[in-house]
C-alpha cells in the first residue's frame, strides 16, 4: 500500500505490529500473507494537533481540543462519519482550551475533561456533549486532583478516569462517573505503579490498563479491572523483546481483541487476546509513527488520527482492517 512520505520529520518508533494468522503459499515463492492492513482515510479538516481527546457514539467519532504547532490550546470539535468518510465541524468544546485531557462515551453522550490549559494548569472540569442537540453541558468536576495524561474507559454505563500527573506527583488513583447521579466515586487504585500516558481498552466488558511511564521509566505491565470485586488483576505483560516505551500511544478494540501501538519509542502494533492472555506481534504501522494521537474503533475497523512526530503535528487519519490480507 502507499506510504506517507514524511522525509523532513524526525522518526519516532511507536506502535503495534499487525498480524494475526500467517498463510504460506505452496509454490516456490517465499511470500507470506498476513491478515490485517492499514489504509488512508479523509484527514481531519481542523488544524493538525497533538494531545486531543475524543470518543465514539454509534458509527461516528468525535475529536477535539489538543495542541497545535503554535502551541495554542484548542477548543474546536469535529465529527467523523465512517460511512461517508467525511468530517463535519460541531459546536466548540465549552471548557477552556486544553490538551492531554481524556474522553469517553456513555450511551448517547460523550464526555471530555482534565488536561492542561494555556497556563499549564492541571484541570479537573468536565463537560458532556449531546450530538442530538450539538450542545455541551458542564457536569460535576472530576473528584480527584486536576491532572493530565490520565487513562479513561467506559464500563457498565460509567466512565472511569485515573492515573496521570497532577503537577506534584505521578498518580494511580481512579474514580468512576455515574451520569444518573452526576457524581464521581472513588474506586480501587490501580494496582500497578503510578504512571502517565497509559493506554486503556475494554474487551468483553472487562477494562484493561497498561503501559505508560513512571518518572520516565517505561511500564510494560497490564492489569484488568474487576468491577464486581472492585479489584485489579494482573495480566500478561509485554514480552521482554517488546519491553519498549509505550507512553502516549494508541489503543482500540475490535471484536474480542485489543490492539496497542505507537507512542514514544516504537512504530509497531501488537494485539492482545484476553481468552489466552497473550500478546501477538502484528505488522508495522506503515505511516508516520507518532505520539499523542487519538485512537478509536468503529465496528470492525480501528483508527488513528492526529499526533506528533518530532516538532511536526499531524492531521492524517489511518484505518486498520484486521480482515484485509497483505502479502510481504
Amino acid at each position: 500500500m502507499r506510504k506517507s512520505i514524511q522525509q523532513s520529520l524526525a522518526f519516532f518508533a511507536l506502535g503495534v505490529s499487525l498480524s494475526a494468522s500467517f498463510l504460506v503459499g505452496c509454490g516456490t515463492t517465499s511470500d507470506v500473507t498476513i491478515l490485517g492492513d492499514w489504509r488512508s482515510r479523509s484527514e481531519l479538516e481542523g488544524v493538525a494537533r497533538q494531545g486531543a481527546s475524543g470518543f465514539v457514539i454509534g458509527t461516528k467519532a468525535y475529536i477535539g481540543t489538543g495542541l497545535n504547532f503554535d502551541r495554542d490550546r484548542l477548543t474546536d470539535f469535529w465529527e467523523y462519519d465512517q460511512a461517508r468518510n467525511t468530517w463535519t465541524q460541531r459546536a466548540n468544546y465549552a471548557g477552556a482550551g486544553r490538551y492531554q485531557g481524556v474522553g469517553f462515551a456513555i450511551g448517547n453522550k460523550g464526555y471530555i475533561g482534565t488536561g492542561l490549559n494555556v497556563n499549564s494548569a492541571r484541570l479537573r472540569d468536565f463537560y458532556s456533549y449531546d450530538p442530538a442537540t450539538n450542545a455541551w453541558t458542564k457536569i460535576a468536576d472530576y473528584a480527584g486532583t486536576g491532572r493530565y495524561a490520565a487513562a479513561a474507559f467506559t464500563l457498565n454505563n460509567k466512565g472511569y478516569v485515573g492515573t496521570g500527573n497532577d503537577g506534584g506527583n505521578f498518580l494511580k488513583d481512579f474514580y468512576g462517573y455515574d451520569p444518573a447521579t452526576n457524581t464521581w466515586g472513588r474506586i480501587a487504585s490501580y494496582s500497578g505503579s503510578k504512571r502517565i500516558g497509559a493506554f486503556a481498552m475494554v474487551i468483553s466488558n472487562v477494562a484493561y490498563v497498561g503501559g505508560g511511564n513512571n518518572n520516565g521509566v517505561p511500564q510494560k505491565d497490564l492489569w484488568a479491572y474487576n468491577s464486581a470485586t472492585d479489584s485489579w488483576d494482573e495480566k500478561k505483560q509485554f514480552p521482554d523483546d517488546l519491553a519498549i516505551t509505550r507512553s502516549y500511544g494508541a489503543s482500540f478494540v475490535i471484536g474480542t481483541k485489543g490492539y496497542v501501538g505507537l507512542g514514544e519509542g516504537n512504530a509497531n502494533f501488537y494485539s492482545y487476546d484476553p481468552t489466552t492472555d497473550t500478546w501477538a506481534d502484528m505488522s508495522v504501522f506503515e505511516f508516520t509513527p507518532r505520539a499523542f494521537p487519538v485512537s478509536f474503533a468503529i465496528g470492525n475497523k480501528g483508527y488513528v488520527v492526529s499526533g506528533v512526530v518530532g516538532t511536526a503535528v499531524l492531521d492524517d487519519l489511518r484505518e486498520y482492517d484486521p480482515g484485509i490480507p497483505r502479502v510481504q
